[in-house]
């Protein structure tokens, strides 16, 4: 596997992609995760929050990752991370500090997705909520979203497709496929290839016999 800096130069080597295998016709679904800043005291409500770490692979439908990208993001309304972000992700103070602002980590991004994207290529998330923070960073940074792909909550497919009474958590989701969690949760580049190693069952290619259901959209 080839690990190389992203080529953008005024990332000064903050984005890291890591190509796993050769990106094929089958490489159709990106998965994208985010983290963000949050605090369990209320200091941090959600309008306020923003993203410090942005995880992405692209994936067959089989749930094989081909093409891996990730990149911290330097917070700036609320710059210093609390206790709880820090000991629910794992991400340092010092990771973000010197990180890229959101603008340029989501160039990289973009320019990571554009890498592998094909007709009928689209990006999930588990729930409609990276979506949603990427548009509302992009409010606030007074930039367009060049994410062109059209967008999939594979939370909610994961549901219908299972056939589950509510949809559930990505660690449900993992547990009740029986494929585990690997890496550490609640780290952005983690959660997207486990979200990826899903996605026969997002897609409904395999099926769980279990009724279980959760909380959350």
């Amino acid at each position: 596997m080839l690990l190389f800096q992203h080529n953008l130069t005024e990332l000064n080597g903050w984005a890291n992609t890591e190509r796993c295998r050769s990106v094929t016709v089958d490489a159709q679904t990106l998965v994208i995760d985010l983290e963000a800043t949050c605090a369990d005291d209320g200091s941090v409500p959600p309008e306020a929050m923003e993203i410090i770490e942005i995880g992405a692979v692209w994936a067959t439908s089989e749930g094989s990752v081909l093409d891996r990208f990730q990149v911290f993001v330097r917070p700036l309304v609320q710059p210093t991370l609390t206790a709880f972000c820090i000991s629910l992700t794992g991400i340092r103070q010092a990771d973000v500090s010197v990180a890229a602002t959101f603008p340029l980590a989501l160039r990289a991004l973009s320019e990571f997705a554009d890498r592998g994207a094909q007709p009928g290529a689209v990006w999930m998330s588990w729930g409609a909520y990276d979506l949603k923070q990427i548009e509302r960073e992009c409010v606030r940074h007074r930039i367009g979203n060049p994410l062109r792909l059209p967008h999939q909550n594979a939370k909610q497919l994961f549901a219908k497709r299972q056939l589950l009474g509510k949809p559930i958590d990505l660690a449900g989701a993992c547990k009740l496929t029986n494929i585990g969690i690997e890496g550490n949760y609640h780290r952005a580049l983690d959660d997207a290839a486990n979200t990826a190693r899903l996605l026969p069952w997002i897609l409904g290619t395999r099926r769980v016999d279990v009724t279980l259901t959760g909380d959350g959209d």
